[in-house]
């Protein structure tokens, strides 16, 4: 009886291992190797034409803010555009972004997605004009050198390029465990898988491509939120690689209170699922094929939420030690130790800094957070969840 608990207990084991293993090999790739940036002072065969596109969804409070700081770009300013993609936006501030050298193009929607907005858009544009389009939310902030570092690596002949987002805002512990998340995937998912020689992986903002390449990827689309995974499937898909830019820095507004994080995780937690599902067949197919990007992108997506994976791998530690059961114990306090070892040297030392000791109690809030966002994953495969900014609250306790 015990022989064939062992044999039930061994497929969960199995992909425990997997998960561990393969964060392992990203974060110790991500500290030998380099990324896809090229020096400042390379001076650029083309200066090329950009939009940036903004997608927006009753971004009010934050978007007049990202619009002024994104003007101050060190690009030519002949040489890009901002294309503000309003959603259902007051008229007020539709009335103050006139008064801007930007584009505006309103959007309403029976069912509001940032796809749909940067889909419509993407057909607005004139044609042959622009040769990058650029992703940005509502709430980033590209360094002032960002367009210069995108335009750069196009140089390089990069067709798809994903920069490098950072906090903005650190001002409570959620966001500083927000800005620790961000970190550790931009380690493990972008340096990390580059290192490998695998392309790195889109993150929603701060991407950039070439026109055709976008258009035909995200004409693909099926899911409702969390459109990065696709996206980037339906790009390897179709031949392209894509290029992390450690050095081009966008800033993004960090979630900064729990009830945001479980909703926001709700809608990751959806889309990762509608991903699984829909590309089982596609992303084994591409093994066969030869097509080891988009083989990579399907098992990154099989990856559990590490917030998870520390709760379930607590849990076998837990119950390893109540019935005094060795080999659970010693297995999951390993993958555990490994796991917490691959955070580690993940995590920049920068973000160190800013947490205290008290702050890990935060840690057990986040992990039960996690737990319960599971609950609304229903809710989130079928509508749009938008994560809201431009809070402003006091230091969790």
């Amino acid at each position: 009886m015990q022989f064939f608990g062992y044999f039930l207990l061994m497929p969960i084991v199995i992909y425990l291992v997997f998960n561990v293993l393969y964060l392992l090999l990203s974060a110790v790739a991500g500290r030998l190797g380099k990324a896809d940036d090229v020096s400042i002072s390379t001076k650029p065969t083309l200066i090329r034409k950009i939009a940036v596109l903004i997608p927006a969804y009753k971004e009010d409070k934050v978007i007049i803010d990202s619009v002024e700081a994104n003007l101050q770009l060190d690009y030519p300013k002949s040489n890009f555009d901002l294309f503000v993609i309003a959603d259902s936006f007051l008229p007020e501030t539709l009335q103050k972004l006139a008064t801007y050298p930007i584009k505006v193009i309103t959007v309403e929607f029976e069912q509001s997605t940032v796809q749909k907005s940067i889909a419509y858009a993407l057909h607005q544009l004139p044609r042959n004009t622009y040769d990058i389009v650029m992703v940005s939310d509502a709430d980033n902030h590209m360094r002032p050198d960002f367009l210069q570092r995108i335009n750069l690596a196009f140089d390089q002949g990069w067709k798809v390029v994903q920069g490098h987002r950072v906090a903005k805002n650190t001002n409570t512990s959620v966001a500083v465990f927000d800005a620790m998340n961000e970190e550790v995937n931009n380690h493990l998912f972008r340096a990390g898988q580059r290192a490998l020689g695998m392309s790195a992986s889109l993150i929603g903002s701060g991407m950039a491509f070439v026109p055709d390449a976008m258009m035909h990827g995200m004409s693909r689309l099926q899911t409702i939120g969390g459109y990065d995974k696709e996206l980037e499937m339906n790009l390897l898909l179709d031949g392209f690689h894509i290029a992390y830019l450690k050095d081009a820095y966008i800033y993004d507004e960090k979630v900064q209170n729990l009830a945001v994080f479980e909703r926001q995780r709700s809608r990751w937690i959806a889309a990762q699922i509608h991903f699984i599902k829909f590309y089982f067949t596609t992303g084994f197919a591409q093994l066969f094929k030869g097509n080891f990007h988009a083989f990579n992108a399907y098992l990154k997506g099989l990856i559990m939420p590490r917030t998870l994976l520390l709760a379930v791998l607590g849990l076998g530690v837990l119950i390893g030690l109540v019935f005094l059961n060795i080999p659970i114990l010693v297995t999951m306090g390993s993958l555990l130790g490994v796991l917490a070892f691959t955070l580690a040297i993940s995590i920049p030392g920068y973000l160190w800094k800013k947490i205290s000791a008290k702050d890990f109690l935060l840690l057990f809030q986040l992990i039960f957070r996690m737990v319960r966002s599971l609950l609304n994953i229903k809710a989130a495969s079928k509508s749009f969840l938008p994560t809201p900014h431009g809070e402003t609250e006091t230091k969790t306790p």
